[in-house]
């Protein structure tokens, strides 16, 4: 077997090999790092994503689904590929055992391969909703949505058990216990360049494409126009034949609604665009480095540039929840709810609270002023009985606040 073909994995496989590397504590340091503030940001900004999309009913749309499916795919590339460089780093050996090595490594290409499919998905989804959207209706639904995603997984499922046959933990010349590749590079090529074109090259060229022909829909063309708005369109034109006229007022109120639709649109194509382009971009120095390694008699294994290419891929799983919030209103606001929800729950109860003690004090105030305020009564008439009615609904009222 060739020690160089551990480091063909882009996360699992430590340094730990490499005695000058890693008895640099600059090295430790600066990896260990940047790695946990990527990884944290990354695993709150995700779990944030899928809280929002499930706790809210407006953002239960078809995209969001397929953004939900990136969330988990992400969530599973940190905390399977990240966290485990930090322990491997500091400990200088594998500590996780054979069932680790195992089960690590099929999560953290599972998470990266569904984040590929997730991305693939929604991006044909855009396509469908904005160049057919008379289709769209009865294709881009949220059920639907749900179907694409649950094959997603079950491919990337099973798709990935090949690395149960493919890793395996050994002990190297220091007597250090390593997770790596159990066979030859020569035999792994063919699995790597299948992987490399359908999990990068096919859905970047899809992307590539369909953005394309999204863009001339949206910003050369007339956008198409809604179901709705045509249905109002002829609404409008039976009325004008029928009465002859239209007043300005409702032209003016037809009027906006396909200008929001059609900026709406662009926005959300827009995130979606980035999201793309940043995994093209971020996926680029690991996919290259592997790629040219795989021919090379000597690899290039300088390791701070395996560190750089390890903080690009975590990078490409923590981004995602910024994207949406600096380019997406909806998400901005939704992500404002979420953590401010636990403070609005006790504004709430002191408000509550406040409110009902006022009208206490306040209640028994008035009482006490009717009271005072009653002049004597000079003559026996009924006025007494009045006064034991106003006295007897004061207290019943005080009694039900």
């Amino acid at each position: 077997m060739e020690n160089n073909s551990r480091f063909d994995s882009p996360t699992n496989i430590s340094l730990a090999n490499n005695d000058l590397v890693f008895s640099l504590i600059e090295y430790k340091a600066i990896s260990v790092f940047l790695v946990l503030l990527i990884c944290g940001v990354g695993i709150i900004g995700n779990i944030m994503v899928v809280l929002v999309v499930f706790t809210t009913r407006d953002m239960r749309t078809p995209t969001n689904c397929y953004l939900v499916s990136l969330a988990v795919a992400d969530l599973m590339v940190l905390v399977a590929a990240g966290l485990p460089n930090v322990s491997d780093s500091l400990a200088g050996t594998w500590i996780y055992g054979h069932a680790g090595c195992l089960g690590i490594t099929y999560f953290q290409y599972l998470g990266i391969n569904a984040s590929s499919c997730s991305i693939t998905a929604f991006t044909v989804e855009r396509y469908i909703a904005i160049c057919h959207p008379m289709r769209a209706q009865t294709v881009c639904t949220v059920s639907r949505a749900k179907r694409i995603i649950t094959a997603v997984w079950i491919f990337t499922s099973i798709y990935c058990m090949l690395w149960f046959f493919l890793v395996d933990i050994q002990v190297n010349k220091n007597q250090q216990v390593e997770c790596g590749y159990k066979v030859s590079r020569n035999l792994y090529l063919p699995i790597y360049l299948t992987d490399f074109a359908i999990f990068y090259v096919i859905p970047l060229f899809v992307a590539t494409v369909l953005y394309a022909l999204i863009g001339r829909i949206l910003f050369l063309s007339p956008i198409p126009q809604h179901p709705e708005s045509t249905t109002e369109r002829w609404r409008e034109k039976s009325s004008k034949e029928k009465n002859g006229s239209q007043t300005e007022g409702n032209k003016g109120s037809n009027r906006p609604r396909p200008k929001g639709a059609l900026s709406s649109r662009k926005q959300v194509t827009k995130m979606l665009a980035v999201v793309v382009i940043l995994f093209a971009l971020l996926w680029m120095p690991y996919r290259t480095l592997v790629l040219v390694n795989s021919f090379m008699g000597n690899p290039y294994l300088d390791p701070w540039f395996l560190l750089f290419c390890r903080v690009c891929v975590y990078a490409n799983s923590a981004i995602n929840p910024v994207i949406y919030n600096l380019m997406s209103q909806k998400f901005r606001t939704a992500f404002k709810k979420l953590c401010k929800c636990g403070q609005e729950d006790t504004q709430r109860r002191s408000m509550y609270l406040t409110t009902t003690s006022y009208s206490m004090v306040r209640d028994g105030a008035t009482a006490g002023a009717e009271k005072k305020d009653k002049p004597a009564p000079q003559k026996p008439t009924a006025l007494p009985k009045q006064t034991s009615n106003a006295r007897t609904e004061g207290e019943l009222y005080y009694s039900v606040v």
